[in-house]
């Protein structure tokens, strides 16, 4: 079984753009006046209030990345930005296609950090809500790590911890290259609307290929004694 890892960065609508009843719900719900001010900027967190701007693939049986970004549509290429990586630009719907005929041609294992929690029923919901079919179920099992390995849950034992770090701190922990350098999660918002659509390529890439190299060192020393998890290699 190959392993793919995938990860998602999803532009929020404008605030101005969401219908009144959405934003009279949405204040509703705020905890107090600061949440209730945030809101504009945390549109992306939100079941079907944003766009997938960029997914990024890192297979990591073969070391390689592939970038699907919003843009004029091209053919698959190599993207010099970050190495050993391809990209394609399209629509989000495009990118949408690809990655379902990308993940349900090779039926990988799919690693990921908070994908359960976030990036699986973000990315199941904007194709549903643009027509495309699902192809796999990106959530799954949460204590079966064969095909679908959420390192938030490893890391917190399942729930056992209650705790959740980000993948900034376990890239730390475990000596691997952070990818939050000059980009994070909560400025995508705002670097999308400033045109900065390569700077978000970087990251979700580099978000990957940290997440990839997280899962290996995890895998035989962790991961394999999960149910589903890889097969340990034998001690010499």
């Amino acid at each position: 079984m190959s392993t793919l890892v995938y990860d998602i960065e999803v532009a929020g609508t404008p605030w101005e753009d969401v219908d009144a009843a959405t934003r009279e719900y949405l204040l509703a719900k705020a905890r107090d006046d600061a949440e209730r001010e945030s809101l504009p900027e945390r549109m992306a967190l939100f079941a079907g209030l944003g766009k997938i701007v960029a997914i990024g693939i890192w297979s990591v049986d073969a070391g390689r990345g592939l970038l699907l970004l919003e843009g004029e549509p091209a053919a698959q290429e190599p993207w010099p930005r970050v190495p050993d990586t391809e990209i394609f630009r399209g629509s989000e719907a495009d990118l949408l296609r690809k990655f379902w005929e990308i993940t349900s041609r090779q039926n990988p294992r799919f690693v990921t950090y908070n994908g359960r929690g976030y990036d699986g029923p973000v990315v199941m919901v904007r194709s549903a809500q643009l027509g495309i079919a699902c192809l796999r179920d990106l959530v799954g099992n949460r204590f079966d790590v064969g095909a679908h390995c959420d390192l938030m849950d490893v890391l917190s034992f399942f729930g056992a911890r209650r705790e959740h770090y980000s993948l900034d701190y376990w890239c730390r922990r475990f000596g691997v290259a952070s990818p939050k350098s000059g980009l994070d999660g909560s400025q995508v918002g705002a670097a999308y609307r400033a045109g900065r659509i390569e700077e978000i390529g970087e990251y979700c890439l580099r978000d990957v290929e940290a997440t990839a190299k997280l899962y290996q060192k995890l895998a035989p020393t962790v991961i394999h004694l999960l149910r589903g998890g890889p097969r340990a290699a034998p001690i010499t």
